[in-house]
């Protein structure tokens, strides 16, 4: 049976992850830590991941982060902070597993099963050292991912898969534009729908452009006028800092629904001084006009590269926080000369991309079928060694906005094994300083028995998750059957190999010595749907190239070993490393949450039972129990907060039994109080109608005529010894204080009772014998003469009074009151 998924929304710029002493806390609870615990509370490592740390980037962030940034051994950045009473460097793959290992626990206790699968969204520019690098964190938190899903892709699908109004496939698509402006990012995208349809033409960013940015130009605001007006450097202080941040996020909500001055105040800020400001909308506009003035360019990039206008869009959609901003608003509709639309939850849509998208991979939901198509965000260029003069090939195999995922054939000819290096063409679009994405060598080549180059078939592909892969390899070898083979050209001998292989575009790339050659070759015949399924060629095409390639000869495919070397790809030992380590630190959480709920059960129970002593439990406690309980409950508390503070589970566990050592007689005695009366009266109230039966059947009543004289006899026994037994015990709890131990408990008397029922209940209510009477002749013949079932019997109709008051009467001798 397969597992149930979950959708995960990678949302790591506000994430908190707060590592203390003992144990962590990650969400909500260590957000309440980053004043507190500024040093070793990891948020924003999202720009993080797949980065050296000598990346400017890394750089950059590490001006912005209060936390310690280290090199990794590798090379990457990395985190320092301390956890276990130890200085600890943290992987960025380990502190997302972290993450996601915790969303796996929330999502496990909300569906009550084991949950293995997922898919996490990222922003639409991460490269492949990137999205590498979140696939690995979700290995640390022991979570299979199904896709690496693109934000503005899974806003898309949120948006289109309800709609019930999209064109038909034959139809012009309906284009509408997606803009989401997050806490530390912008994008921007254009999809086509059609029904049961999507597909991503154009995709922009800016990625250094979020809310945090309009945070930050705040910050800077009121930095300069606290130095001018308190004398205090606000920088200097990374608590202060982190408090000025969270205040101007405040006041950047409050001024998008409202134009009018708003007050800034922050009590005992720096050195116990108070702090006060205040700030409008136009001020803030004008504190934000240059990071304002780029929200048009990636608007515009976008329209260029989908090669659409205006018109052309049927709606503009917004996501992110940051599209709140009335100024950001006011720049998107300045330019599309349109309203925009806010139907999509901002906050939620990418969530519930991911949660649809979970659903259509996952074969335990059924949802209407809906394809998608994203696209590859920069071109792709392969590069190899040559006999050439200039000794290098390059061809680029993707293109910007390539549709994804995709797989192209490429054909080599070559005598030796050989190596491709895959790099992005244009490194000025792409976010990151090193193009290179990986090496992939081609091994076991060796020249044909005639001694001509091989011919190497290598597919590439861009997969799910948007990450670049040489995925196999293989050498085609042909053997003659008749005449020469140069009359066997081997591009039309495996015309139809290469159309036996899956989800393949032709790409012909053909090198030989002394020349080369680059051109991509697209056969009519075969056509790809870029989800990843080739349809065939007509029957009658293929096979007239069956029938050449079995007149000029056979071949045959052997598949060849790849070695690649990724860029800045995570070992699979270091992997394994961190994974363990992830399963340590979730034994020690474990451990710690029960160490801590046995120290609060103590504390609760001296608590509540200290309180109920003055209330409820104040009339079964002797004066003198009273004031030695009540100092035991005291000195418990000093104990806790003093030497008990942080003490092993079973110390806490021992303290609580010793406890309940001297409170529970006195909460068995009040529980008894209040029971008792009504256990009683149901006993009494039982013996009561068992006497009556005894009763009517002394006085021959005709209903219990049919009991049998002996058990009868041993019922009013049994009743009998009951109530000397229920008066007994009355009697002598009625001579106890409250104080005292309770002469019978309310368990008993509810055994008593359930005895007096098993015992007197089938005797007394012994069915009485049917007696059959003999039907009049007459009255029988009209009977069987009368209307069958679901007749209708309006001639003859039996007299059902006198029936039913027949059946009343023989009935009613078995009730018994």
């Amino acid at each position: 049976m397969r597992k149930p998924t979950v959708h995960i929304l990678l949302f790591m710029e506000r994430a908190c992850i707060s590592l203390g002493s003992r144990t962590r806390a990650i969400g909500n609870a260590a957000k309440s830590q980053i004043v507190t615990n500024v040093r070793n509370t990891i948020h924003g490592f999202k720009k993080l991941h797949g980065r050296s740390f000598d990346d400017p980037i890394v750089q950059t962030e590490r001006i912005r982060l209060p936390y310690e940034l280290q090199k990794m051994p590798n090379g990457s950045a990395g985190v320092k902070v301390r956890y276990l009473e130890e200085e600890r460097p943290f992987a960025i793959e380990q502190v997302t597993g972290m993450l996601l290992a915790k969303l796996k626990e929330t999502s496990e206790n909300a569906l009550k099963k084991p949950v293995a699968d997922c898919v996490i969204s990222i922003p639409s520019f991460f490269t492949d050292a990137e999205r590498r690098s979140v696939m690995a964190a979700a290995q640390v938190a022991g979570l299979n991912c199904l896709r690496l899903m693109n934000e503005t892709t899974a806003v898309a699908l949120a948006y289109g898969i309800y709609k019930q109004d999209l064109p038909s496939l034959d139809e012009k698509p309906r284009n509408v534009i997606f803009i989401d402006m997050g806490h530390s990012a912008y994008q921007v995208s254009i999809c086509a729908f059609n029904k049961g349809k999507l597909k991503v033409l154009a995709t922009t960013f800016d990625p250094y452009l979020g809310g945090r940015n309009f945070d930050e130009a705040l910050v800077d605001y009121f930095c300069d006028e606290f130095k001018t007006k308190y004398k205090i450097n606000v920088k200097e202080n990374s608590r202060a800092l982190l408090r000025l941040y969270q205040e101007c996020e405040k006041l950047k909500k409050l001024m998008s629904a409202n134009a009018s001055d708003l007050p800034l105040n922050i009590e005992c800020f720096m050195n116990d001084l108070d702090v006060s400001s205040k700030m409008n909308r136009a001020q803030f506009e004008q504190l934000c006009a240059s990071l304002l003035a780029r929200v048009e360019p990636p608007l515009k990039a976008v329209m260029e590269q989908a090669n659409l206008q205006r018109e052309d869009i049927s709606s503009i959609e917004i996501v992110g926080g940051a599209t709140r901003i009335p100024a950001v608003k006011e720049q998107i509709t300045k330019f599309f000369l349109k309203d925009i639309s806010t139907t999509l939850n901002a906050d939620e849509a990418v969530a519930r991309g991911c949660a649809l998208q979970c659903a259509i991979l996952s074969p335990a939901f059924k949802v209407r079928e809906f394809s998608i198509t994203d696209i590859v965000p920069y071109s792709i260029t392969l590069r190899w060694k040559t006999s050439f003069e200039d000794g290098t090939g390059e061809c680029e195999v993707f293109c910007k906005n390539h549709p994804a995922p995709f797989s192209k054939v490429i054909t080599f000819h070559k005598k030796e094994p050989f190596e491709l290096e895959a790099f992005y063409t244009n490194l000025n679009e792409v976010p990151y300083p090193d193009p290179r994405i990986g090496s992939f060598t081609i091994q076991n080549i060796f020249p044909q028995s005639d001694g001509d180059s091989s011919k190497v078939k290598v597919k590439v592909r861009i997969n799910i998750h948007g990450i670049f892969s040489v995925a196999s390899a293989s050498v085609i070898e042909k053997q003659n059957i008749e005449g020469d083979h140069s009359d066997a050209p081997m591009e039309t001998e495996t015309s139809f190999k290469s159309e036996s292989k899956d989800d393949v575009d032709k790409m012909q790339v053909d090198q030989e010595e002394g020349h080369q050659k680059c051109h991509a070759e697209h056969t009519p015949e075969e056509e790809i749907d870029h989800t990843g399924t080739k349809t065939k060629s007509a029957p009658s095409d293929k096979q007239d190239r069956l029938n050449q390639s079995i007149k000029k000869g056979k071949v045959k495919s052997i598949e060849l070993p790849i070695q690649s070397s990724l860029c800045r790809q995570l070992g699979q030992d270091l992997l394994n490393s961190y994974i363990e380590n992830e399963g340590k630190m979730i034994m020690q959480d474990k451990l710690e949450k029960e160490r801590n709920d046995a120290k609060n059960a103590v504390e609760e129970y001296v608590y509540d039972f200290r309180d109920k002593l003055g209330t409820l439990y104040e009339k079964f406690i002797t004066q003198e129990d009273l004031s030695k309980l009540s100092a035991i409950l005291e000195d418990t508390e000093n104990w806790l907060y003093e030497e008990g503070e942080d003490q092993p589970k079973q110390i806490y566990v021992d303290k609580l039994q010793e406890l309940k050592k001297y409170g529970q007689p006195i909460q068995v005695r009040y529980m008894e109080h209040e029971e008792r009366p009504k256990a009683l009266n149901d006993l009494g109230k039982k013996i009561q109608l068992v006497m009556k039966v005894i009763e009517a059947y002394r006085n021959k009543d005709e209903r219990y005529d049919h009991l049998d004289p002996a058990e009868m006899e041993k019922v009013e026994k049994y009743i009998s010894e009951a109530m000397s037994w229920l008066n007994s015990k009355m009697n002598a709890q009625n001579k106890l204080s409250l104080t005292q131990d309770p002469v019978v408990k309310v368990s008993e008397i509810v055994t008593k009772s359930k005895e007096l029922d098993n015992f007197c209940n089938p005797i007394i209510y012994k069915p009485k014998p049917k007696v059959e009477v003999a039907e009049d002749p007459a009255k029988a013949n009209s009977e069987h003469n009368g209307p069958m079932d679901g007749q209708s019997g309006t001639e003859t109709k039996p007299d059902t009074t006198k029936d039913s008051s027949l059946h009343t009467k023989s009935s009613g001798e078995m009730e018994v009151d």
